[in-house]
């Protein structure tokens, strides 16, 4: 990461990137993965959730290290001040998110995703647009259509409710996609690289 890669300056705050002291439910069943910079695109930080495998979490979401993609701390849509005015699925004109509709053991009917591949774009109050992207490879197994009616919720908890959309790794490379990604350590020094260098800048 280059110095004072996010544009805030003074006004950003550093991220709560680190644990809790009492693991949450996210973090007891899922491992976090960031990929900061989306796309080259400054402060645009993604956290992949990646599914522990396990058969007996409880959890919501299926095991076989499925993934969950989420907005990371940092991410400018998260900071003080920004207000989400929507949040759309429709990608391109003859492609739409919520058009997914997966049936069987085989996923029939899923959308394959690349790591670039869109999935969703966040349109802010201040005119900025923000483009959500996969970050892994694999089938597109669920969207979250509450955002779409609540779009606060991607900024109030983006790692639970406001979540964006479920990714199915293919078998033989669900312990290869993390390649590329983040851990979480590697992360922090990235953030706090960046913190340093805003600060010695401003």
């Amino acid at each position: 990461a280059g110095a004072g890669r996010c544009p805030q300056g003074a006004g950003f705050a550093a991220p709560e990137v680190a644990m809790p002291a009492v693991p949450s439910l996210v973090d007891r069943y899922f491992t976090r993965w960031y990929k900061a910079d989306v796309k080259g695109k400054p402060c645009e930080d993604h956290c992949i959730l990646q599914h522990s495998n396990c058969n007996n979490t409880g959890s919501i979401f299926a095991p076989r290290r499925i993934c969950v993609i989420t907005l990371a701390g940092p991410h400018l849509v998260l900071q003080s001040g920004k207000a989400i005015k929507s949040i759309s699925y429709q990608i391109s004109t003859n492609c739409s998110r919520l058009q997914n509709k997966v049936s069987g053991k085989f996923k029939r009917g899923a959308q394959f995703l690349t790591e670039l591949a869109p999935l969703c774009k966040i349109y802010c109050s201040d005119g900025e647009e923000y483009t959500m992207s996969s970050c892994v490879r694999g089938w597109l197994m669920e969207v979250n259509e509450s955002i779409l009616h609540k779009p606060s919720i991607l900024q109030e908890k983006p790692s639970t409710e406001g979540y964006t959309a479920v990714v199915l790794p293919k078998f033989e490379e669900s312990k290869s996609i993390t390649e590329g990604l983040l851990t979480q350590k590697q992360y922090e020094e990235v953030v706090v690289k960046s913190i340093n260098a805003t600060t010695a800048t401003s």
